[in-house]
């Protein structure tokens, strides 16, 4: 058996981290060094939502700024890596009725990741939608199946944020306690592999409610966690809550020895 590429997800905040010199971005760069270099990279992220489970089809995806108000700089950074027929075929191999969208490109999810992560973007990358039919253990189903993939030298990365919610963010660095105490609760399930806590977030109380008030920044959380393997090592990164209720926690799964 080939060894397996780590399965990662980054807790990406603000796209100024893609220009920041920041703990994140150094941190995310750091993680681009350590790693093996993947044959090609699969991202599933916050910011791409469809009807049915699509991915990108194009063979030189598009670097989609979809945000607003930020410094121009940010607005001019490219991220030309290439799209994958290869990667295309393996997931549809591995997947069934997903839709291949040629138009779509790399939204801020993926690129403001990868631009520290892997600067030269010489690395064919393509992504993966988040299904609004899917429940939350369809989504978990879905990484899974896709787990395979890292036998192939595919690395897997969820893109999103564990403890999201920007109706009550405040621009300061301070963590709300409510904020504190759920990321901690997922660091614990996380190593416990409580997949029933992870999976069924809904049922977590008042405490789930603010900290998910939206899904779709926790849902690529599900894809990595389905990718892992029992037994794995895991490694947390920026263990740290910003804005009030955005946790920055990423974490790693294998690919550390």
């Amino acid at each position: 058996m080939n060894k397996l590429m780590p399965a990662i997800f980054i807790g990406h905040g603000s796209p100024i981290n893609a220009l920041e010199k920041n703990e994140y971005h150094l941190t995310w760069q750091k993680i681009g060094r350590e790693i093996p270099k993947p044959r090609a990279i699969l991202s599933i992220s916050a910011h791409w939502q469809t009807k049915q489970v699509s991915l990108t089809g194009a063979k030189k995806p598009e670097t989609i700024h979809d945000f607003w108000g930020f410094p121009q700089a940010l607005f001019q950074i490219q991220y030309p890596a290439p799209g994958s027929d290869w990667l295309v075929g393996q997931v549809l191999k591995s997947i069934e009725n997903v839709y291949v969208d040629t138009r779509w490109g790399l939204d801020h999810g993926t690129w403001s990741v990868l631009h520290p992560m892997f600067p030269g973007a010489d690395i064919a990358v393509v992504q993966l939608s988040l299904a609004r039919t899917l429940t939350p253990s369809g989504h978990f189903a879905l990484g899974k199946l896709l787990g395979t993939l890292r036998q192939e030298g595919v690395l897997l990365l969820g893109s999103g944020n564990m403890v999201h919610n920007l109706s009550m963010a405040v621009f300061q660095e301070v963590a709300f306690d409510w904020a504190l105490d759920y990321d901690a609760c997922l660091r614990r399930w996380i190593l416990e592999r409580n997949t029933e806590k992870l999976i069924n977030f809904e049922k977590n109380g008042p405490a789930a409610k603010m900290s998910i008030n939206s899904a779709e920044h926790y849902l690529p959380l599900l894809y990595i966690l389905g990718a892992s393997q029992p037994g794995e090592a895991v490694k947390f990164y920026c263990e740290k809550v910003t804005l009030g209720s955005v946790s920055m926690r990423c974490v790693q799964f294998g690919g550390t020895d």
